[in-house]
């Protein structure tokens, strides 16, 4: 069978003609797509005169690493309001969830999912025709997965035996991440009481269950931007708003807010009455960043360790276009690459048994900045362990600064870090899209930043990456009690766990503007612009907003006060 590649483009125009080739198109919003395309026919692709530009996906991974009080929402939700969310859709795109769990059933024992879209499932084959409606298959429009209904899901909750309750939806939600989130945002403590509700305990679900499309397991940025198109689309047919969740990221790009991920989002935004909530992600102290300034013929040294048994990886390093530096890489044994200079396109080399893939990118019509990749290879088993050294060369300098990027901690063995990092601009994209409202974690129990908790900016701005005013707040994130896929409860710790805070907060504000009528236009930077408003500072923190803390800690009694002056 031909291998195929997915691609995400924007375009202009249509690209019907593309279905000629065999190509399959998911169209998103805003001329936004997602192609999957035989090899065969992919040179064709990239000469098609309605696609503007292209780029392929990137792996996701898990921000992984008690919060009503510290939040000021408990108030909200005892006091004479009475907030619960009724009204306001929550959309997961996550891991999935467990949809048996007491905390997401109505006590009418109804289903408080409105849909689940499992991306991983497969399709009966059935449903592949398109003159066949009644098999189960993807959303109209999409390609991947099976979506179950409100109806299916309540069909399967009454079953007496799990064996059937599975065949009839099948989803689960394997690594326990995605249920965690939801219950945070949104679990009504059925199974455990008051003490173990989420924030809004009467919001309405949505879930797609990312796809795992790799044999290492990671969803990739395809499958992330179909869930989110799909909730925000199903939150204007059913005319309700919607806060969305996303507690995934990724290291790849230059965290300017400019890849295509990030400016889908930013103009996904502006459909019907949303926010979309992401987490920073948990690189503030992997040492999977460094930054440097170089000088006209000056060498500058990263040192960079590689653990035992490290897979094969990609590290970046981008620098403004304009700036020349030829590039030489030394091994743990002493052996040098030689000096390569400057030249678009890739470059390929062996040193210490570990096979080395240069490319020097170029920038993109949307972003300066220069690209150039650097993929460790194993000829064996695993990259060659020991400190490698990245020399650079600065030839003709304007700017001057550069960053360099590792993969996600998650994908990294232990010891596999830069020897000086730094944890500025740690920030897991997409959580750098400028319109999304993005989330660190600090620790309740001692009102003190958690480190891992991904940052922007602080005391300088980078000419490359720009300012990035981010993360817009903090939340609660370590040692946070929420459901367990299976059932009962478990504790959880990351930035993943600190972003559905703020979503439920979102869906609380939400009812009290939107569905109670008391301020209709409050979604998209109008409640952004609350929920900052609200914010509480940090112990240790003068200057606001920041890049450890964003304008402060979560304090949606504050957000909702400023709303009602």
């Amino acid at each position: 069978m031909e291998r195929t590649w997915e691609l995400i483009v924007k375009y202009s125009g249509s690209l019907d003609t593309l279905k000629t080739l065999n190509i399959k198109i998911v169209y998103l919003l805003n001329h936004y797509a997602i192609l999957t395309v035989p090899e065969s026919v992919l040179d064709i692709v990239y000469d098609v005169p309605q696609i503007e530009y292209i780029e392929q996906p990137q792996r996701l991974f898990f921000a992984d690493s008690q919060g009503d009080g510290a939040s000021c929402i408990s108030v909200i939700k005892n006091g004479p309001l009475g907030l619960t969310g009724r009204g306001v859709i929550i959309g997961l795109v996550d891991s999935g969830v467990d949809y048996t769990h007491p905390d997401f059933i109505r006590e009418d024992q109804m289903t408080r999912i409105l849909s689940l879209w499992d991306q991983t499932a497969e399709i009966p084959r059935e449903a592949e025709r398109e003159d066949v409606g009644e098999f189960p298959g993807p959303p109209a429009g999409y390609y991947r997965g099976v979506l179950y209904s409100a109806a299916v899901i309540n069909e399967a909750l009454r079953q007496t035996s799990a064996e059937e309750r599975k065949r009839i939806v099948p989803s689960a939600d394997d690594s326990g991440h995605g249920t965690a989130v939801l219950g945070i945002a949104g679990g009504n403590g059925r199974q455990g009481g008051r003490a173990y509700a989420g924030v809004a305990t009467e919001s309405e679900f949505i879930v797609v269950k990312l796809g795992n499309p790799q044999a290492d397991g990671f969803p990739r940025t395809t499958e992330l931007m179909e869930g989110i198109n799909y909730i925000l689309t199903e939150g204007v047919r059913l005319k309700r708003p919607v806060v969305i969740n996303v507690s995934f990221g990724n290291n790849y790009g230059n965290h300017e807010g400019t890849s295509l991920l990030e400016t889908y989002i930013d103009d996904a935004s502006s459909t019907g009455k949303s926010l979309i909530v992401i987490g920073t992600g948990n690189e503030g102290a992997a040492g999977g960043h460094t930054f440097g300034q170089a000088v006209t013929g000056n060498i500058s040294d990263v040192p960079l360790s590689v653990g035992e048994f490290q897979p094969g990886m990609i590290l970046q390093l981008w620098k403004n276009f304009a700036d020349v530096m030829d590039i030489e890489l030394i091994a743990p044994s002493g052996r040098s690459s030689g000096v390569f200079q400057e030249k678009l396109g890739p470059l390929a080399f062996s040193l210490d048994s570990t096979g080395i893939l240069l490319n020097y990118g170029q920038p993109s019509p949307y972003s300066m900045s220069q690209g150039i990749y650097i993929e460790f290879v194993p000829e064996g088993s695993y990259v060659a362990p020991g400190v490698w050294t990245v020399r650079l060369h600065p030839l003709k300098i304007v700017d001057g600064t550069y960053q360099m990027w590792l993969p996600g901690a998650a994908l990294l063995n232990t010891g596999t870090r830069f020897l000086y990092p730094s944890p500025e601009l740690t920030l897991t994209i997409p959580s750098t899209a400028s319109r999304a409202l993005s989330v660190g974690a600090y620790d309740p129990g001692i009102t003190a930043m958690a480190d891992f908790s991904g940052r922007g900016n602080t005391s300088r701005c980078a000419p490359v990456a720009g300012c990035l005013l981010k993360p817009d707040l903090v939340a609660p994130g370590v040692n946070i009690t929420t459901t367990a896929a299976g059932g009962g409860y478990t504790y959880v710790t990351g930035t993943s766990f600190a972003t559905p805070f703020v979503t439920g907060s979102a869906a609380l504000l939400m009812e009290w503007g939107i569905i109670r009528e008391n301020s209709p236009y409050l979604y998209g930077d109008f409640l952004k612009a609350a929920l900052l408003a609200g914010a509480k500072p940090m112990p240790g923190y003068d200057r606001y907003p920041n890049g450890v803390t964003g304008y402060g800690r979560l304090c949606l009694a504050d957000s909702l006060s400023r709303l009602q002056s």
